[in-house]
């Protein structure tokens, strides 16, 4: 499982990480694979593209594991 760091932020949009951990290839393409509901937040599916991950949250993307740390 691979972690990502918010350096100090408060939250990460959900398709801006998508992005950033290099799952997606552009933020269009992040929010089409959120909206086609192949994105998992704690373990429910999630479909609000700017849903604000924080801290302690987990992400699951096409059987990949981000954990979200401060």
């Amino acid at each position: 499982m691979e972690t990502f760091s918010l350096d100090g932020h408060p939250y990460i949009a959900l398709c801006d990480l998508l992005k950033i951990q290099g799952w997606c290839h552009s933020g269009a393409a992040a929010k089409t694979s959120i909206y086609g509901q192949q994105v998992k937040v704690d373990g429910t599916m999630e479909t609000r593209k700017r849903c604000k991950i924080v801290a302690n949250q987990q992400v699951e993307f096409l059987g990949k594991t981000v954990k979200i740390v401060e």
